[in-house]
C-alpha cells in the first residue's frame, strides 16, 4: 500500500505533462468532472458516503496519471524556445547531487550553485552557465572561470526541457510516470540516456 504523499502527475488533454499533485488535489479535479482520462496504476482508493438509494459505498480510484480538460496556452513553446525556472532543488537533481569538479556525490546541505563563468566577470545566472558543486570546489574555484582556477569542469551545463523539468521536480517517480514522462523527452536528452543507464537519483 501506497503512503498518501505518492504525488500523482497531472498532464493536460493533450498529454502535456504539466505539473506534480497529491492525492487530495487529484480527487478534487476527479469530483469536479475536470478530468478527462486516467492512466496507470491505480494509487488510491478513496471511499465516500453510502448512497441511500442504492446502498452502495462511494469509491473514487485515483490513478497516476490524470489527464484534465483543456490544453496549456504555452504548450508550443514546451517544445523548443521554453525555459523552466532554475531553482537550486532542480539544479542539484539534474546533475544528480554530484559536483561537477571533483565528481563526488554529496548531500544537498554540503552542495552549492557555481556559476562557471562567474558573474563578477559578466557571467549569468541561467541553466546554461551554473553546475552543482560542493562547498569546497566552489570555494576554491571563487571568481574565476573553471580553466583560471585549473579545475576541469566533468559535463556540459544544459537547460532542462519542460518535461524533464516535471521529472526533476518529481519524487518517488513510479514506473509507469517515468514511463510516460519519458515518451516527452528529446531524443538525444542527456537524462533519457541516462535514464536508460539506470543512473539517476529517486
Amino acid at each position: 500500500m501506497l503512503s498518501f504523499d505518492q504525488q500523482v502527475l497531472r498532464t493536460d488533454v493533450t498529454g502535456m505533462p504539466l505539473e506534480w499533485i497529491g492525492y487530495q488535489d487529484a480527487v478534487k479535479l476527479i469530483v469536479l468532472g475536470q478530468v478527462s482520462y486516467a492512466l496507470g496504476r491505480v494509487l488510491y482508493r478513496l471511499h465516500g458516503g453510502v448512497n441511500a438509494a442504492t446502498g452502495c459505498r462511494t469509491e473514487i480510484p485515483v490513478n497516476a496519471i490524470v489527464a484534465t480538460q483543456g490544453s496549456h496556452p504555452n504548450a508550443h513553446q514546451f517544445y523548443d524556445r521554453y525555459t523552466p525556472p532554475l531553482s537550486n532543488r532542480a539544479l542539484f537533481r539534474r546533475d544528480e547531487n554530484i559536483c561537477l569538479y571533483c565528481g563526488n556525490r554529496f548531500q544537498v546541505r554540503d552542495l552549492s550553485r557555481d556559476h562557471v563563468k562567474p558573474l563578477a566577470q559578466g557571467g549569468v545566472d541561467t541553466w546554461e552557465n551554473v553546475v552543482t558543486s560542493c562547498k569546497r570546489c566552489n570555494n576554491h574555484k571563487g571568481a574565476r572561470t573553471p580553466e583560471q582556477a585549473g579545475m576541469q569542469l566533468l559535463a556540459i551545463p544544459f537547460a532542462p526541457t519542460h518535461a524533464e523539468y516535471v521529472y526533476l521536480q518529481g519524487r518517488k517517480i513510479l514506473a509507469d510516470q517515468m514511463e510516460f514522462l519519458l515518451a516527452h523527452f528529446p531524443r538525444h536528452s542527456v537524462l533519457r540516456r541516462r535514464l536508460s543507464q539506470g543512473k539517476v537519483l529517486t
